[in-house]
């Protein structure tokens, strides 16, 4: 396999194989990756705009029985630190979002037996209610599992039900890596590629959009990668309902597997996973670059390798604090962030509606 014949075919607007995308993560420049996303990116978003939301990650729940060795937030029924907030007290915290220009609540917590499955749709119920101008982009597809076996209903009568409480969109958190061979090591209560794809595509036959995400950076491999990358394609190619994929490194910091994998991914791959992942996944409309788990420096280069959306500016997050790893920013920061590297900046909605634009500055002309 030539690695010319893949560069070429991606310019050329070729849909790559696994393959050939094993052979790019392996063999391809970083530059090389980074020019070939660039262009793939330019031909689905020729404006040189980079998007943001602004929004915040609250949690209802630390309590959780499935035990990933990657997680350093959750805490079992009954142990010290372990918490559930009423429904009540969540509203208080959106309300307070909304108040500092939240415009989104991207909400997880455990998997919490104890928790009926009426708490979920109260939940959803009063934030449309009480709190219209936040969106509610609520519940990891473990989550909506758990929902089912304590409810007793298939997930896709769960989903119907959040669904007529007035849920629209679901994160993508508990991928990870779609690769059975590595959930077995890292999630093995956690469930199968396939339940994570078959939550997601109930979800995209009802109506609902959702994101894709990708925890790298511990006990996979370039093949695993690909994997990944290409069951999410292929389910995207059933309903369209993927609006962007999100890749994050593994933050070790007090969590079990901090004793094989102590370290973080280097930023250079983190740069190939945002590459490949828009050259890859051909038919999902934008890739994110995190300033939040990669650093600012990183996610502003990433926005040179393909990406075309810089997150959201997280007014509030446990867990990655859980791990040690913690950045913060505002609106203003965001902006400028996105100017330094080049580009105009827009404030986005959940669904990638364009809320406001920030034209970036302009030299006088000489």
């Amino acid at each position: 396999m030539e690695l010319r014949s893949i560069v070429q075919a991606v310019r050329a607007g070729r849909r790559i194989t696994p393959g050939e995308g094993v052979h790019l993560l392996g063999n391809a420049p970083l530059l090389d990756l980074a020019d070939m996303a660039n262009g793939v990116r330019f031909r689905m978003h020729p404006e040189p705009r980079i998007t943001f939301v602004v929004d915040s990650n609250p949690n209802y729940t630390n309590i959780c029985t499935i035990d990933c060795i990657f997680c350093a937030f959750y805490r079992h029924p009954g142990e010290e630190g372990a918490y559930t907030h009423s429904v009540d007290e969540m509203i208080a915290r959106f309300k307070d979002a909304a108040s500092n220009g939240v415009t989104t609540i991207l909400l997880q917590g455990g998997v919490d037996p104890a928790l009926p499955f009426e708490y979920y749709l109260d939940l959803v119920r009063r934030t449309v209610a009480e709190v219209p101008g936040v969106h509610p982009h609520f519940f990891s597809t473990s989550e909506i599992l758990g929902m089912s076996e304590v409810s007793g209903l298939s997930v896709r009568e769960v989903l119907r039900q959040l669904w007529d409480a007035g849920l629209r969109t679901i994160p993508g958190g508990g991928a990870e890596i779609l690769s059975d061979r590595v959930k077995r090591k890292i999630s093995s209560k956690k469930g199968t590629s396939a339940d994570w794809l078959a939550v997601m595509r109930e979800a995209h036959s009802l109506g609902y959009k959702t994101t894709a995400t990708m925890m790298y950076g511990h006990l996979e491999t370039d093949e695993d990668i690909v994997e990944h990358l290409e069951v999410v394609r292929k389910l995207q190619d059933e309903y369209h309902g993927f609006t962007a994929f999100i890749p994050w490194s593994f933050k070790p910091g007090n969590t079990p597997l901090e004793k094989i994998i102590p370290q973080y991914a280097s930023p250079t791959r983190y740069l190939q996973m945002i590459a490949l992942s828009r050259i890859y996944l051909d038919n999902i409309p934008h890739i994110q670059a995190s300033w939040f788990s990669e650093g600012k420096k990183t996610g502003q280069i990433a926005l040179h390798f393909g990406a075309d959306d810089f997150g959201g500016t997280l007014l509030e997050e446990n867990v990655h604090a859980a791990a040690n790893f913690v950045n913060k920013t505002n609106v203003e920061e965001c902006i400028r962030l996105i100017h330094e590297s080049g580009f105009d900046a827009a404030q986005r909605t959940t669904l990638y509606d364009i809320v406001k634009r920030f034209p970036a500055p302009r030299e006088a002309a000489a």
